[in-house]
């Protein structure tokens, strides 16, 4: 029997049991009560209150955008339909950048406000110390390395990151100094397979995929994308699992049909 079928509520410790015994990770975003219902319910292992919400459900172009505040409103909603899943949330952008003692306040923020089990950051050596300060206090941290969205202007594109050996040791080299500074686990994004497997198998906290190949201990993706509600990203890495845009489109427009023509409400459906 698997780990994730014996557990009854998943912990930071149910995924290190899990990158031990060979067991995959399952790891989908989520941003409001019934869709983290529906996800809890399902099995999934962790849901990520993702800044990815700056996109998706608020139509920016970029992470950057969405506040602390914003967040948190989504975390909450997240956690009230969860009982069994860990719940990981994103600090934005400019909410923990500046100093660790600021960083350490918004996660503060997000562990009371929202009851959110942990946080995730993005960034190598650069924010350790942060890290260290919000570990300290007894929350968990979630790594973030490879693509970090929040630095898309630095970056200027979303292409694949450390393909050549020196931005690939780097990589190794962070993600060295997040699993001492006391980070749970670590997401990779849009790197070369092999750097994936490489960083999976030298660390000893679970490593989460997204475009990082088959070889580390879990999977994200954006639950937008994976159900087919987005149309307009198609990255190498995406499945989809359902075409919802359409199905939804096709409702809408029987829906509408039936208005029109009087077929709705029919005998049936009134008082």
């Amino acid at each position: 029997m698997s780990i994730q079928g014996e557990i009854k509520r998943v912990t930071t410790n149910t995924l290190q049991s899990m990158k031990q015994h060979g067991e995959k990770i399952s790891m989908l975003t989520a941003y409001d009560f019934s869709m983290a219902r529906i996800l809890d319910d399902a099995g999934i292992d962790v849901l990520l209150v993702g800044d990815s919400a700056s996109n998706v459900m608020a139509g920016h172009e970029t992470t950057l955008p969405i506040t602390l505040d914003q967040m948190i409103y989504h975390a909450q909603s997240v956690i009230r339909a969860c009982q069994r899943c860990l719940v990981i949330v994103d600090l934005p952008f400019g909410s923990y950048q500046g100093n660790s003692k600021e960083a350490l306040i918004s996660a503060i923020r997000i562990m009371k406000e929202a009851g959110a089990h942990g946080i995730k950051l993005e960034g190598g050596e650069e924010v350790a110390d942060s890290i260290k300060r919000i570990t300290g206090a007894g929350v968990p941290v979630m790594g973030h390395l490879g693509l970090t969205p929040q630095s898309i202007y630095k970056f200027g594109t979303y292409a694949v990151r450390a393909k050549e050996e020196e931005e690939a040791e780097i990589l190794m080299h962070n993600a060295s100094i997040l699993q001492d500074s006391g980070c749970f686990s670590i997401v990779l994004e849009k790197i070369p397979a092999a750097l994936g497997a490489r960083v999976a198998a030298e660390l000893k906290i679970p490593v989460i995929g997204i475009g990082a190949g088959m070889h580390v201990d879990g999977q994200v993706l954006v639950m937008h994308d994976m159900l087919g509600i987005t149309k307009n990203f198609s990255p190498r890495f995406l499945r989809r699992y359902l075409n919802l845009y359409d199905e939804i489109s096709d409702a809408t427009r029987q829906y509408i049909k039936d208005v029109k023509s009087r077929d709705f409400p029919n005998e049936g459906e009134q008082y």
